[in-house]
This record gives structure tokens, sequence and C-alpha cells, in this order.
């Protein structure tokens, strides 16, 4: 089974390989290596699948390392049962030979887009406090044709990336505030309407 996985992936260019023949010398070998995604057999020789990845998570080092498990244990509670122990997903055997490639392909692309996602929550948390600063800088100036240098291209750049991951109300508000801003430039904004689109900006981050 194993030599049929490495020929599988194998013949697709985008994967870097290493097999391991029991659990030990996974283990032996993962920290130094630092793989992207363990494929784990559920039964191999010295210890059962579970029994590595818990050994994987006990290790600050290698805790976080995707595991998917190849198995022929497919019943719903025996899937729920090892992503309850942490696996992201569980592949069925037997399986196609053929379609490896694009299955375990899959798995990396929602692992990146899950890491682009919390980092996007980060990045949202740190708008937050900047937009924070720009709605202060308002309150304390008495000229209602102020526009922070800054303001606009953090909240253009805001409206797009939060559209991307879904976030439409908050993408939706950025481009509101984005036009409020335009409109004060160009000399025809109503009053109060960058403070009131940037008030309900910092509301709708704030429901994320």
């Amino acid at each position: 089974m194993r030599e049929v996985v490495e020929l599988s992936l194998g013949l697709d260019p985008a994967f870097a390989l290493q097999t391991c023949a029991s659990g030990e010398e996974l283990l032996a070998k993962v920290v130094e290596w630092a793989p992207d995604l363990i494929l784990c057999d559920y039964m191999m020789p010295d210890m059962e699948g579970p029994a590595v990845l818990a050994r994987l998570r006990e290790n600050i080092a290698t805790a976080k390392i995707p595991v998917v498990f190849m198995t022929a244990r497919t019943e719903t509670l025996e899937i729920e049962q090892l992503k309850s122990l942490g696996a992201i997903a569980v592949i069925a055997k037997p399986f196609d030979p053929a379609t490896l490639a694009n299955v375990v392909r899959s798995q990396l692309q929602s692992l990146r887009l899950a890491a682009a996602s919390y980092d996007f929550a980060e990045r949202l948390s740190d708008d937050a406090a900047t937009l924070i600063k720009f709605r202060q800088s308002l309150r304390n100036h008495s000229d209602i044709s102020l526009v922070p240098d800054g303001l606009e291209s953090c909240v253009h750049k805001l409206a797009g990336a939060a559209g991307v991951f879904d976030l439409q109300e908050v993408s939706k508000s950025a481009s509101a505030l984005e036009q409020a801003i335009i409109a004060r430039r160009a000399g025809r904004g109503a009053p109060g309407a960058i403070e009131a689109n940037l008030d309900a900006l910092l509301e709708s981050i704030e429901r994320e």
C-alpha cells in the first residue's frame, strides 16, 4: 500500500515525498523534515495511526502538522472519531491511485485557504485598530472637509480582501466608506458621511 501511494504521488512533480515503514520511523524523521501534510495509514506494524497522531500532537514541533488518515474503516462514527483526535480528513481504502494526487492537492489547497483566512482575521483586527485611530482623528478636528491620510487606501484594500474571504457585510461597509471619501474629496459629500460610514464599518468588523 505504501508503494502504491508513493508511486501515485511520485508521478506528480508538485510533491516532494518521504515514506516511512512504521510510526516510529515517522516520529523519528518528522521534526527535521517538517512536511506540509502527513498521510498516515490506520494499521501499521508497530503502532496504530491514532497513537502516532497522539504522539505528534504531544510535541510542540509537530503538533500543527496536518494529518490525513488512509483507512478501510469508513463508518461515520469511526471517521468522526479520527477527526475528533485531530485528523483533518480521511481517505477511504481502497482508493483510486489515478486520482490520489488530486485528492491530496485538494487537501493542501484547503489548508492554505484556512491559513490565509486565519491570517486575514489577524489583519482585520489590525485594520480595526487603525480605523479607530482614523475615527479619533476625525473627532479631534473641526474641519468637516478633513480626510485623514491613508484612510482611503486602507478601506479600499479592506473592501477587496473582505470580499475574497466572503465577509460581505465588511466589504460593503468598506466600499460605502470609500465612496463617501471620494465624494468628500470632490466637494460633494454630505456632512458627517465619512464618520457615519466609518462607524458602520467598525460595527461590521466587530460583529465578525
